[in-house]
């Protein structure tokens, strides 16, 4: 694995058998299109120049990059000229993120980044994408033959959560923001719903978490100390796995206050497909990757405002009913389809076809529990 350094600065992928990380500093980041510019060419260099010395030190059979940036594609040329196969994971729209994060878009750096996404997709030996919306930009947008692009969807383990159709006991019911906190997630929308909520019903028998960490992390934080909301809002920080299992087995209900916008609507949110993998009911826009992933599990809003999500959140804290049905319908939904026991059968699918081994390649049991109680897989997959 290449990638940027950590503050721990690990040479082994903890959870896997033997997956080392290569890893390289990454000096430069910031605001704008020439920061962003000059990180995407240092992270080209610094992931070639590793790239180089494994493919003249070992035995590379592969190589998968994941974007953004959509930077890659001239390594994906060279690993097809040595016969090697190169996978294009697709785990971002770089030209939406760019639009979504910019006042003013330049039309030539849209541009660009159209380009370069185009670029990885056709010149990739397959594409592995996150979800169907991002499969249709793969054939429409990058002209990948559909044959050559398979969907893996992102989420946990069956063996890693922990799902009950039982409500949490507490003293407070719990709303829970789950996830990165940057200026495209919109968590500002979660607090101002939190305020709202704080009017209607009071402020007693129930609190927002907000848990993760982000550029906007500070703001926030002064958002709610200067809203007085302290006693209904409270952050936890980047949490582990561990730790995010148990917050959400006490969690009432979940959160994606996402906007409506392009990218929001052609993206699955991972804290969402965490939140329906332990069985907590959602409070979210109607969008329509995020509408397939929790159809039955969620209550959706249409506008985004505070208002609409304070006025959701209110009548689903004193819903039982119907927070039993969705807690029952999300586990469904993740027994059936959204644990990665069955997207790593799709998943391993895709190398058997395109590095085969001779050894049988062990696949992940499929016969996920609605308890969270499950058979192990049969050996890490890395």
């Amino acid at each position: 694995m290449i990638c940027p350094s950590g503050e721990e600065k690990l040479k082994h992928l903890p959870g896997s058998r033997d997956t080392a990380i290569r890893s390289f500093r990454q000096p430069f980041g910031g605001q704008g299109v020439i920061s962003f510019a000059v990180e995407f060419i240092w992270a080209f260099l610094a992931v070639s120049w590793r790239l180089m010395g494994l493919v003249l030190r070992q035995r590379v059979r592969a190589v998968q990059a994941c974007n953004p940036p959509d930077v890659f594609w001239p390594l994906a040329l060279l690993m097809r000229a040595l016969r090697k196969p190169f996978v294009f994971d697709h785990h971002d729209l770089s030209p939406e993120l760019y639009e979504i994060k910019t006042d003013q878009p330049k039309g030539l750096v849209s541009w660009l980044l159209r380009v370069n996404e185009k670029l990885s997709m056709r010149c990739a030996s397959w594409v592995v994408s996150t979800n169907e919306s991002y499969r249709q930009i793969a054939i429409e947008r990058g002209g990948c033959r559909p044959d050559r692009v398979t969907v893996v969807r992102n989420g946990p383990s069956a063996t890693e959560v922990t799902g009950s159709a039982t409500a949490p006991v507490g003293p407070r019911k719990r709303i829970v923001y789950l996830g990165v906190i940057n200026e495209q997630d919109r968590v500002d929308i979660a607090v101002n719903a939190a305020a709202r909520l704080a009017e209607m019903r009071g402020r007693e028998g129930w609190e927002l978490v907000i848990a993760g960490d982000g550029e906007c992390l500070p703001a926030l934080r002064s958002m709610v100390s200067d809203g007085k909301l302290d006693d209904v809002v409270s952050f936890t920080g980047w949490l582990g796995g561990a730790e995010v299992d148990a917050l959400l087995a006490s969690a009432t209900i979940g959160i994606q206050p996402d906007p409506r916008t392009r990218m929001a609507e052609l993206s699955t949110m991972a804290k969402t497909v965490e939140y329906v993998a332990r069985g907590v009911p959602v409070v979210a826009t109607d969008l329509l990757e995020t509408v397939r992933i929790t159809e039955g599990a969620a209550r959706y809003v249409t506008s985004a405002s505070p208002d609409e999500f304070a006025k959701a959140l209110d009548e689903m804290l004193d819903d039982e009913r119907a927070l039993l049905s969705m807690r029952e319908a999300g586990l469904r939904l993740f027994a059936a389809d959204l644990a990665w026991e069955h997207q790593a059968r799709k998943y391993i699918s895709v190398w058997q076809r395109l590095a085969p081994v001779s050894r049988t390649i062990p696949q992940p049991r499929a016969d996920v529990s609605l308890t969270g109680q499950n058979p192990p897989v049969n050996e890490p997959i890395n």
